[in-house]
């Protein structure tokens, strides 16, 4: 059975990076790692080929040359996702979906075949064996939550490492926390399961053995949702891992509590791991209350993500305006906390209500739900109608935009962040590509660019006041650059 694994384009987005991977040469930020694993549990004799249309077009020799179609992506991906849907079927393909996308709205793609849904280590076998018997039905489903220690390792050959950025891996699903208005535990639960020290060091030497010598994120939506492993077990393997080896950066995602954690912020450095991603939300303890964000209630959490980057993490952070709670402060309130926080990399996006959650209930219920959601958390769009209006709301989200963005802001708190953050503990090599971003950004940035002048000023601070952390400056420039791109085409306007 020939097999197309086909992952739909990513629009322009906060996330997607594309107008920063220009200067580096590459085409997407990340890997399409679950179409990697799902190759890997399809039968071993049938022909594959990865199609990540983010990198490479999906052509007509492709579709002629594929039985079945496996697709799969995320909410954000959905408009490519029906074209590619609308090719195959004109090709004649049988089409099997999947992912975080069809598991939410697979009601609304009827020309797809064969739906796997939730999690594909148990819906994927039964599909395969009715299939082989000839009866295969148009949905499998499941409420239960799979063993992640019996996932085999992705693929890696399938794809050409070379278009990507960052390759990524996943340690662990599922999250102990109940946030209102996130997904993360209606799609995996509230146990974090997890892989044994001995797959990710398997995955890890694949990927070592493929060529790649550059950064992996864990994508696991709380990466230390089991401290125990982390310490006795994996963050141990992955100390051990690195040693005689070019620097392989590693980060993540986690919740505020690291910042608590002393020991386990300095075995993270030690394993390589350089940045964090953190869901802050809001400086506004009442909106923490609404949406039952626990774990940031009753601390500093300026204090918090100070003590993280300190420890060698950069923090990442992402907020979200539009809780019930929210007054008209608020959005100068966030704007004060990003800039005092030096958290360059800055999410900010509306509330939104994702199917699944306590929040798409509640709005349900009170009638406040008006569209489906974009998946893009940084589009200024929301599929609820917020208490203090929509317009104002709009309104508050563009000025913290415009203030977060603006050159004189940006790079504020890049060089608040530069001065607080501790050398990391694994480097990676100076590359041909870091040298061709050093001289691109320079052009575009340091002389075209509207930034010049605090270009100029953060390249030649970090020379002489952090040298150590000379690209990882430019790196952030160019990230600023992006950010402004998507600010002018999609949110500021």
């Amino acid at each position: 059975m020939r097999t197309l694994l086909i992952h739909p384009e990513y629009p322009d987005t906060f996330w997607s990076f594309k107008h920063a991977l220009k200067f580096i040469r590459k085409k997407a930020a990340l890997p399409p790692l679950g179409l990697l694993t799902i190759g890997a549990m399809l039968p071993k004799e049938w022909p594959k080929k990865l199609v990540d249309v983010n990198v490479a077009k999906l052509t007509e020799k492709d579709l002629a040359w594929a039985d079945y179609a496996f697709i799969s992506g995320m909410v954000v991906q959905r408009e490519s996702a029906r074209e590619i849907i609308a090719r195959c079927k004109e090709a004649g393909l049988k089409i099997v979906a999947g992912g975080p996308l069809f598991t939410s709205e697979y009601d609304q793609f009827e020309d797809v075949d064969h739906f796997v849904l939730n999690e594909a280590e148990l819906t994927l076998p039964p599909f395969l064996a009715d299939l082989e018997k000839g009866c295969a039905q148009h949905i499998y489903e499941t409420s239960e939550f799979c063993d992640i220690r019996k996932t085999p390792a992705p693929m890696w050959e399938l794809m050409d490492l070379k278009h990507y950025a960052s390759m990524s891996m996943q340690f662990s699903r599922g999250c102990a926390f109940n946030c209102d208005f996130c997904n993360v535990t209606a799609l995996f639960g509230h146990r974090s399961r997890i892989k044994t020290a001995e797959q990710i060091i398997a995955e890890l030497d694949g990927l070592y053995n493929q060529g790649w010598r550059g950064q992996v994120f864990f994508v696991d939506d709380n990466f230390i949702g089991n401290k125990g492993y982390l310490k006795n077990h994996l963050l141990p393997a992955l100390i051990q891992w690195q040693k005689g080896k070019k620097g392989v950066p590693f980060n993540t995602e986690a919740s505020v509590n690291l910042a608590d954690d002393e020991p386990l912020m300095e075995m993270m450095a030690q394993a390589g791991f350089d940045a964090v991603f953190i869901g802050i939300e809001t400086p506004n303890e009442e909106s923490l209350a609404e949406c039952n964000k626990q774990q940031n209630k009753n601390r500093n959490l300026l204090e918090s993500v100070k003590r993280i980057q300190r420890a060698g993490l950069q923090v990442t952070g992402g907020f979200i305006v539009g809780f019930d709670s929210d007054t008209p402060s608020i959005f100068q309130r966030q704007v004060e906390f990003i800039q005092k926080s030096g958290i360059v990399t800055a999410m900010v996006g509306l509330l939104n209500a994702p199917p699944g959650t306590r929040l798409y209930k509640r709005m349900k219920e009170e009638g406040r739900l008006i569209d489906f959601i974009s998946g893009d958390n940084v589009d200024g769009t929301t599929n609820i109608l917020p208490r203090m209006g929509l317009d104002a709301l709009r309104e508050g989200y563009r000025n913290i935009i415009h203030q977060i963005y603006s050159p004189e802001h940006y790079y504020k708190r890049a060089m608040t962040f530069l001065r607080e953050y501790k050398k990391p503990k694994v480097r990676t090599p100076l590359k041909f590509q870091h040298l061709l971003a050093v001289l691109r950004s320079s052009v575009r940035l340091g002389i075209f660019g509207r930034e010049r002048f605090q270009y100029w000023k953060i390249l030649f601070w970090t020379l002489f006041r952090r040298p150590q952390l000379f690209t990882l400056a430019i790196t952030l420039a160019i990230y600023g650059h992006h950010f402004r791109k998507i600010c002018k085409l999609n949110i500021a306007q």
